[in-house]
């Protein structure tokens, strides 16, 4: 029986979407009767490695979760002592978020060690099985990873399906990404956008988090030069940090001469900032070119706005076409076409309505029952 949980990957003081679905899952838990602890990085990326400005958040730590940072991702002495202590402590179950085959030597080896108490049941949540930036060895780690852990859930059917040319003895299970509903309140559009400094006669369609090359900011930006746009008082809101150089995506600004149509925003946004910009926004847009899937999305649905996404990866999964937004081809012209319907048609009040109904299916309750589903099948 499971009683004891112990959650490994980023948590405070590092900042982020998978830090903060770490410390909510501990939270779920917690409430369901669980003893919680997370461990965290001493050292999460070499600075070299990181493409961001900072790796750390700087708000208070949460009150009532156990976090301890132990792991140092760059040293194997510290990673045998880390399983080792884990081994002996023997806690019911062990929770390792996966994203990046970087960091599989490390996990992996804390999983190895671990395991070998024969109590601890080890399993992974899986945002990525290889990244959407692939580099030489990704399925040689990843390999080194999967073969040390006993059961996997993946919040996407790409990452299931990819896991299983790993494995085919693994455990499985699936749970879409739950919703961000830690990020503070919905507020009224005008109220959002008064603090934002934006115009209140505006409308906004919303590109949200890290700009990276494989999210298709480029494609977005392109087609929101369609002239077809101009009809409307409508501009393009970016909110988030360049983890990428933002030198492409300033080149076809100036070139589609949009300059008064695109509002910047392109520093980090911190956790108390987040509601200001899904509320202003009108609809969410993620034109990326690859995906597995996002946590954009489920933070879309927490402020009930309708969204945009290509079909690529699980993105399609989480947003039917035509009922809570659109999910289209990653081409320009079809993501320029979805923007004009959404005017042209006035579409976001029945896609709000669909939205608050679609929002139902995606609990952390379920991503809690999801886990000792396949600590069962262990």
């Amino acid at each position: 029986m499971i009683k004891t949980v112990k959650i490994i990957g980023p948590a405070y003081p590092y900042r982020g979407g998978i830090a903060t679905t770490n410390e909510r899952l501990a939270q779920e838990f917690l409430s369901m009767g669980f003893s919680v602890d997370i461990e965290t990085f001493t050292v999460q990326y070499p600075s070299i490695l990181f493409p961001g400005k900072t790796q750390y958040n700087h708000k208070p730590a949460p009150e009532n979760l156990k976090i301890r940072r132990t792991i140092n991702s760059v040293n194997p002495f510290n990673w045998l002592k880390v399983g080792r202590r884990i081994k002996k402590e023997k806690p019911d179950l062990v929770v390792i978020r996966y994203w990046l085959p970087f960091l599989a030597p490390c996990l992996g080896t804390i999983a190895g060690i671990s395991r070998k108490n024969r109590h601890s049941k080890i399993l992974c949540i899986a945002d990525n099985i290889i990244p959407h930036e692939r580099r030489l060895g990704d399925r040689l780690l990843t390999s080194y990873f999967l073969n040390r852990i006993d059961g996997l859930i993946a919040m996407s059917k790409s990452v299931l399906k990819e896991s299983k040319t790993f494995r085919s003895d693994l455990s499985l299970g699936f749970c879409p990404h739950p919703i961000f509903d830690n990020y503070g309140e919905k507020l009224p559009n005008s109220v959002a956008k008064q603090r934002l400094g934006l115009d209140a006669d505006t409308s906004y369609l919303l590109f949200f988090g890290f700009i990276r090359d494989y999210k298709g900011l480029d494609l977005l930006l392109t087609a929101f030069a369609d002239e077809r746009l101009r009809e409307f008082p409508v501009r393009l809101l970016v909110a988030g940090e360049y983890y990428s150089s933002p030198e492409p995506y300033l080149k076809i600004i100036a070139d589609r001469n949009l300059e008064d149509f695109i509002e910047l925003r392109t520093d980090f946004i911190p956790d108390n900032e987040v509601n200001l910009y899904f509320s202003a926004a009108d609809m969410i847009v993620q034109p990326y070119k690859t995906a597995t899937q996002s946590g954009v999305t489920q933070i879309g649905y927490h402020f009930e706005k309708p969204m945009l996404v290509t079909n690529v990866g699980g993105l399609s999964e989480i947003i039917p076409n035509g009922k809570v937004g659109y999910s289209v081809e990653p081409v320009v012209d079809r993501i320029a076409d979805a923007l004009v319907d959404f005017y042209e048609h006035r579409r976001a009040a029945f896609f709000e309505a669909n939205v608050v109904e679609e929002k139902k299916k995606f609990s952390w309750a379920s991503m809690v029952n999801t886990i000792l589903d396949v600590v069962n099948q262990v």
